[in-house]
Formats: C-alpha cells, sequence, structure tokens
C-alpha cells in the first residue's frame, strides 16, 4: 500500500489494517515453526539406515538380493551313484527273457536266474466319464398313480459336473492360481473336457454353500483352542484394500477376508472365547485377545537390529542377542526337562530385567527400550510356560504365504463371494495338511461330507 494511501486512512480504518497484518503474522509464524519442526525430522532421517527385510517387517520381496560369488571351480568328486526307488507295488510286471544267445543257442528262462530291474512309469489317456441318467415315469397297473423314478443321489439333476470336476477346478484356481481363461485350455488339452468361464464360476459359486460349512466347522475348533497365532496380509476385493487374517490353532486354520484390519475382526471371530495364550506381533489389533500374549521373537530381533544399524551400542544389540537366546532354547525344548526349561526362564528373566534398566542414548534404541517395558515385558517369554506356545509367529506367516502369491499372480477378487470362498478353501486346504492331507484331497472331503449331510 503507498505511503499517500496510508495518509488518507483515518485512526479505524489504520487499526482494522494493523490488526489484519497482525494476524497474518501469526499464521506465517506458525508455518514457520511447522516447517522447521518438518525440516528437523528430515535431517534426523537423513542419517537412518534404510528399512529391509532383514531390520523392519518388510515383506521379502520388497528386498535387493545381492548378486551371488561366482563358484571357484573345483573337480567333482567321486560318488556312487542314485538311482529312482522301484515301486513296492507295480500294477504290472513284464517277464522279458533273451531268446538266443550271440552264438546261435536257443535260452530257455531256466538259463537266465538273474533279473535287471527297472521301473517305467506313464499316464494313460485320462478321459473324464459321462453317464447318462434316463428316470423312467408311468402308470402304476394297479392304481393307475403316475409314477417316476428318483435320480441317484450321487447324480443329482442340475449342474452336469460331479465333485471330481469340481475338486480339480477348486484346487487348479485356489492353489496353483489358474486364471478360468488359462483353465479353460489345461482342462481341454489334459482330458479333453470343454468347459467355459461361465461355468467355471458357477461350480465355484455353488460350491461354496459346502466350503462355508466346512470352514465354520473349522472355525469353531480354532476358536475353542488355548493357543490361537494369528497374523494378516492385505487383499484386493472389488478394487478396494481388504485384509486376509489367518487365525492358527494346533490341529485347524482358519481364514477370512475383511474390509478392517482393525480389532474387530479377531474380536467379531472370538466372540465369548478367550483363549489362554495369543500369539502375533505387535500390532495393537492384535492385543489383549487372550489370558496371556506372546509377541513373536523374530520380529523383535529385525526391530533391534533396526536399532543396530542406526547407531545404539547401548541397548539393541544385547537385547538382540538375548532373543536369539531365547529362540535357542525353545529349539532345544523338546529334549529338555520342565526344570530345566523354568531354569532357562528364570535366567532369561533375570537377563531382560538388567537390559531395561540400560539407559540408550540413541533414539531408536530408547524407543525400542522403552516400548518392551510398557508393553512387552510380560510378552516376551511366555513360550517358556507352556510348550504348546512358540516363540515366533512364524505358523501363521507359512499360512498366509499362498495368498501372497495368489494375490500376486490374480490382482485380487472381482466379487464379495469369491473372496470369502477362497478364504474357506484357504481354511480348508491348510487344516487339511495338519491332518496329512493333500490340498485336492481335503477339498474332495469338504465337497463330500456336504453331499453326505442330510438335507
Amino acid at each position: 500500500m503507498p505511503p499517500e494511501t496510508l495518509d488518507s486512512l483515518d485512526k479505524d480504518s489504520l487499526k482494522s489494517l494493523v490488526l489484519q497484518l497482525l494476524a497474518q503474522n501469526n499464521e506465517l509464524l506458525q508455518q514457520i515453526k511447522t516447517l522447521l519442526a518438518r525440516i528437523a525430522e528430515l535431517e534426523a532421517r537423513a542419517g537412518q539406515p534404510p528399512k529391509t527385510p532383514t531390520n523392519s517387517s518388510l515383506p521379502p520381496s520388497s528386498g535387493q538380493k545381492a548378486n551371488r560369488p561366482e563358484p571357484q571351480k573345483k573337480g567333482r568328486k567321486g560318488r556312487p551313484g542314485v538311482a529312482r526307488t522301484l515301486a513296492a507295488n507295480p500294477d504290472a510286471t513284464r517277464e522279458i527273457y533273451a531268446e538266443t544267445c550271440s552264438c546261435g543257442a536257443t535260452l530257455s528262462p531256466a538259463n537266465q536266474p538273474h533279473v535287471l530291474a527297472y521301473d517305467h512309469i506313464d499316464l494313460p489317456p485320462i478321459k473324464p466319464i459321462t453317464t447318462r441318467i434316463n428316470l423312467h415315469k408311468g402308470h402304476c397297473p394297479c392304481c393307475k398313480t403316475r409314477v417316476a423314478a428318483k435320480p441317484p443321489a450321487d447324480m443329482m439333476p442340475g449342474s452336469p459336473f460331479g465333485p471330481g470336476i469340481v475338486s480339480l477346478v477348486t484346487y487348479l484356481h485356489a492353489c496353483q492360481m489358474v486364471s478360468y481363461n488359462r483353465m479353460i485350455e489345461v482342462l481341454d488339452g489334459l482330458f479333453g473336457l470343454k468347459l467355459s468361464e461361465g461355468a467355471i464360476a458357477n461350480m465355484l459359486a455353488r460350491a461354496e454353500k459346502p466350503f462355508a460349512a466346512h470352514a465354520s466347522e473349522i472355525a469353531e475348533t480354532v476358536r475353542t483352542s488355548p493357543v490361537i497365532a494369528s497374523d494378516e496380509t492385505s487383499a484386493r476385493v472389488c478394487g478396494k484394500t481388504h485384509w486376509q487374517w489367518t487365525f492358527v490353532a494346533t490341529s485347524a486354520v482358519y481364514h477370512t477376508i475383511a474390509p478392517t484390519r482393525g480389532k474387530a475382526v479377531p474380536t467379531a471371530f472370538l466372540g465369548d472365547a478367550k483363549p489362554k495364550v495369543w500369539l502375533s506381533d505387535r500390532l495393537a489389533a492384535q492385543g489383549n485377545h487372550a489370558e496371556a500374549h506372546q509377541y513373536c521373537l523374530a520380529h523383535l530381533i529385525r526391530d533391534a537390529q533396526y536399532a543396530v544399524e542406526a547407531g545404539d551400542t547401548v541397548f539393541a544389540p544385547a537385547f538382540k542377542a538375548f532373543l536369539k537366546d531365547a529362540c535357542a532354547v525353545a529349539r532345544r525344548r523338546p529334549d529338555l526337562a520342565d526344570a530345566t526349561i523354568k531354569g532357562h526362564a528364570r535366567r532369561l528373566q533375570r537377563e531382560l530385567d538388567r537390559l531395561l534398566r540400560l539407559v540408550p542414548v540413541q533414539a531408536d534404541g530408547r524407543h525400542l527400550r522403552d516400548s518392551m517395558i510398557v508393553d512387552g515385558h510380560d510378552k516376551l517369554l511366555v513360550f517358556l510356560t507352556r510348550r504348546d506356545v512358540e516363540p515366533t509367529n512364524n505358523g501363521s506367516e507359512r499360512a498366509l504365504r499362498p495368498s501372497v502369491i495368489f494375490r500376486k499372480v490374480t490382482n485380487g477378487f472381482r466379487s464379495g463371494w469369491g473372496a470369502k470362498v477362497y478364504a474357506d478353501i484357504c481354511s480348508i486346504v491348510a487344516t487339511g495338511r495338519l491332518a496329512g492331507r493333500s490340498a485336492l484331497s481335503a477339498i474332495r472331503a469338504a465337497l463330500a461330507a456336504h453331499a453326505a449331510a442330510p438335507a
């Protein structure tokens, strides 16, 4: 504003202008304060090590693998050859004898007592079996009532595809990540079975009910287990981010896909149940679901490694050694007596108490120490009080690994029912593997159990 304009303003106008400028000045000062804090944060972060799968919870796929060094050329040491073991019960045996000798003499089986045996393995041509059902009807010769034959229980009218084809389609899609388009080619090329994408989708839609019923039984088994391990990973449903949760017990594994990563999911799953021990990482949504909580020590080892790389020399290195010592005791636990395990528990608890009294100066080490004091001191050695509790959450992570691969291959689900069916299939397959069943046999058993159930 030019000086001549200021000179022409009255007292009230000047006062209003000054107040306006003061408010603008205060607003600018607040922005400067915010920017200075942001600059300080960025400067502090500039000296920190990068997050990698070895020092954080980042997935292994996000890491950069180093190039493998060139192998040194060495002479190969001799060793005895290894051949495939002969089948214990071959389907057929052919006895082949030499007919003549090179000298022209005729040979008989009695001249050939020694045998060189080997197996020849092949697949016969595989084709689907089509059974035509003719339901006859007519009139009773006695009362003239119209009668009709009932369809066989194992071949009801409706879908023409039996449980063997439904099981195979489910297995190829959910377990081997074969898309609908590729599955059409696979089934036609291997079995001469011609299907459409709509037929495949209808098969999975019809299988939703038996899979859901079986998965509900699995959920109840997990829910009533004394020890439950849990983890979660992202999933895409209808173009939006959802979360696939897994709840792992000794004899069953349950999967569910929900639109949230919050505490509502495990709370709704458990209902009124309260297990003895909950095993998970330090996600807040995983807390306070059981009488005791075991933190995954593998996650904490990576957190300690990050604090070491960030410069902490007081707490993090000793804490990492403590965690590795605890994991070593867990590996030897099957061979240790109860009294020996209690002795290790007392020793490790004393070491933990000593570590928590340390005063690290570096920020990451101090943050890790403080988090253990506030919420972790009673969640590190629970596995030494029960033999059915593991020190790490590796079981849950293994249960989710196929789903991570499925997500990357398929880019997720185009419908909510598809996500629900997939989660139920994951529950059936993972639980079947704990019982020694293959994925295909577990799927087929779930369909058979529903077919045999009374209507």
